[in-house]
């Protein structure tokens, strides 16, 4: 790690409102290190970015400084920047690398390129339960699994590498010192014992809708390939396949049904040339060095009444009229047959009285 004095400087130069990573990047490629920016001096620095230099000369962040510097003096967080050789070389490749970052974890993980896996907030229960399989098959192979901590298709992506006792980053959209969403808290604070926590956003950074955009290009920077499992047309999960296909990442997703509005977007992206993933051996194939088939996990088959019923309610989410139509059954036995289906993990109950087969 480099010394306080340099840390310092680096932190003056991100924490000043007004410069962003542009202007950061003009700088540094002028002058080297930020101690060189603020030694040339005011007319110096306005020679490379114009009136924008004053911001550097005039504003006062010390205290944010130093607030920073304390932080990370307590055990298990960091802040790493571009002139450091803990910096993951990966980030390097992209076209706008953040100048500082803020680890809570394991940083030498941000070495181990992974795979991102995003999707939906509002995911269908069979899209928790697909990208918690991905994640935990993909995990058990060595790949580190990347995704941004947010509710639905983010969590279950983490907690998927969790259990299988494999590798986790979360990217967030607030100060490292902030872990939102609240409701995610206990999965972020296993993420800090078990993986690593990143933000390129400084400490108390609060949630702001602008910067979750932003932290998607680090999730598809940091990864080999990015997988999108469930997704809106509109969705940011595509703004990260779209990131991870300019940076040269491969994309993948998963198809869905073509009534559900959260599988639109994955078709859409296939329709772009993104990989179609059925089983996680697509992705290792496509990824390479990992040549020994997946070993499925054997399921056991249902009984022959709950079978029927599973083949009536099909693939899609169904309700309980068009259920008791197709199959026949009376309400009362139709009702029974559900509620079992249900507590074996066998189907779900969505909004509206339907119902969805799980996997």
């Amino acid at each position: 790690m480099i010394d306080n004095d340099g840390l310092a400087a680096w932190l003056r130069l991100t924490l000043i409102p007004g410069i962003g990573g542009e202007t950061q990047r003009k700088l540094l490629a002028a002058f080297g290190l930020p101690e060189a920016i603020f030694a040339a001096g005011r007319l110096a620095a306005r020679a490379v970015v114009g009136d924008r230099a004053d911001l550097l000369f005039d504003f006062d962040a010390s205290e944010s400084v130093d607030r920073s510097l304390t932080w990370a003096n307590h055990p298990g967080q960091y802040i790493i920047t571009l002139a450091d050789a803990a910096y993951p070389q990966a980030l390097l490749e992209i076209a706008d690398p953040p100048s500082v970052l803020y680890v809570r974890g394991q940083i030498d993980l941000l070495q181990k390129r992974g795979l991102g896996i995003v999707g939906s907030r509002n995911a269908t229960p069979q899209g928790l339960q697909t990208a918690e399989n991905f994640s935990r098959t993909l995990a058990t192979k060595g790949l580190s699994i990347i995704s941004g901590l947010a509710l639905g298709i983010d969590a279950a992506a983490h907690r998927g590498a969790l259990a299988a006792g494999g590798e986790t980053i979360a990217v967030i959209g607030t100060g490292a010192d902030r872990l939102y969403p609240a409701r995610n808290r206990e999965l972020a604070q296993a993420i800090i014992e078990h993986g690593a926590i990143v933000s390129e956003f400084p400490l108390g950074t609060p949630a702001i809708a602008a910067n979750f955009p932003r932290r998607n290009r680090i999730i598809s920077g940091l990864s080999r390939g990015v997988l999108v499992v469930e997704a809106a047309p509109e969705s940011g999960s595509l703004i990260t396949a779209r990131l991870a296909a300019e940076q040269g990442r491969e994309v993948f997703a998963i198809p869905g049904s073509i009534h559900s509005p959260v599988a639109r977007g994955c078709h859409k992206l296939i329709k772009q040339g993104a990989k179609l993933v059925e089983t996680a051996q697509d992705i290792l194939e496509e990824l390479g060095n990992y040549p020994e088939p997946v070993r499925e996990i054997p399921v056991a088959p249902p009984d022959q009444d709950s079978s029927l019923l599973l083949d009536a309610l099909g693939h899609d989410p169904c309700c309980l009229d068009d259920l008791a139509e197709r199959s026949g059954l009376p309400a009362d036995q139709l009702l029974a047959e559900l509620l079992t289906l249900e507590l074996a993990g066998r189907i779900a109950t969505l909004p509206g009285n339907r119902y969805q087969r799980l996997a």
